[in-house]
């Protein structure tokens, strides 16, 4: 999948800056432009900011919501190859920050080498990290459910979206964010993440071992259902080993929408710090 004409320019005026990159990765039913408040806290911070969409993906809400069927058929591998060529095209290696399933690419990229610090926020699982606790399990369901979702993009309800993303928020709250974010979702990285223990051959792998994958941070919402605490301490335990150093931090009474409810602010700040003690 190429770069898009949005993709190069944004490169292009991160090389120019001279700043140190960031590079900002969402997950399933977000796009990039869910990252606008942290990309002018980075940039506020003297940082060159940078995200990628996941390939086709359209470019603003509206868009995405007009054509959902565009979401389809997209696999974990091929997300992070597209991230991966958009790092190559930096003149210096970036942070990665991602946020669920962009939290696991943005662990698969520092697992290649390519970042320079990593923060992964209620990332996916990856192979080998076995718990599957119940409210994950509830939260794919509206993909999981169905086998024939594994080719399709997949909307959330509202009480989806309510239960997955904003267990931890006012209904005000949730009903605005639900206006606000989610689109469609391709189904198959849902699919990939629940057979990864089982598929010896999965795209949902981690080079957690080796020397270049530099420092990583990781993040957890106390309250979180579709990635819960067990998974980030599960994958700790795993990058833990690495002889770079690696950080968890549980953020209390936060859910799966940290990184754009009201408290994203919070969980930004947290991520800087790390950033800026180790890029």
């Amino acid at each position: 999948m190429s770069l898009t004409s949005r993709e190069r320019q944004e490169i292009a005026q991160a090389n120019a800056s001279g700043l140190k990159p960031v590079l900002f990765v969402h997950g399933l039913w977000m796009l990039a432009s869910s990252w606008a408040p942290w990309r002018a806290f980075f940039e506020e911070n003297g940082y060159a900011t940078l995200a990628p969409g996941w390939p086709d993906d359209p470019e603003t809400v509206e868009q995405a919501r007009a054509n959902p069927t565009v979401f389809a058929h997209k696999s974990v591998k091929q997300v992070t190859d597209h991230m991966a060529q958009a790092i190559g095209a930096l003149n210096l290696p970036p942070a990665v920050i991602g946020h669920s399933f962009g939290g696991l690419i943005a662990q698969q990229l520092a697992g290649r080498g390519l970042a320079a610090v990593t923060a992964a926020m209620d990332s996916a699982p990856f192979r080998g990290v076995l718990p599957l606790p119940l409210s994950a399990l509830k939260s794919g369901l509206p993909v999981l459910g169905n086998p024939a979702n594994y080719r399709r993009a997949v909307t959330l309800t509202y009480d989806q979206f309510r239960y997955s993303f904003a267990n931890a928020v006012g209904e005000s709250e949730a009903k605005r964010l639900y206006e606000t974010y989610p689109v469609a979702g391709s189904g198959i990285p849902l699919f990939q993440a629940a057979t990864a223990n089982l598929n010896p051959f999965t795209e949902i792998k981690v080079d957690t071992r080796t020397p270049q994958r530099g420092p990583m941070l990781l993040i957890t919402g106390e309250k979180d259902h579709i990635a819960p605490s067990a998974i980030a301490n599960a994958s700790y335990k795993k990058h833990k080993r690495n002889t770079a150093p690696t950080v968890l931090r549980e953020i209390p009474n936060r859910g799966h929408s940290l990184v754009f409810d009201s408290g994203w602010q919070e969980v930004a700040e947290a991520v800087l710090a790390f950033v800026k003690e180790h890029h």
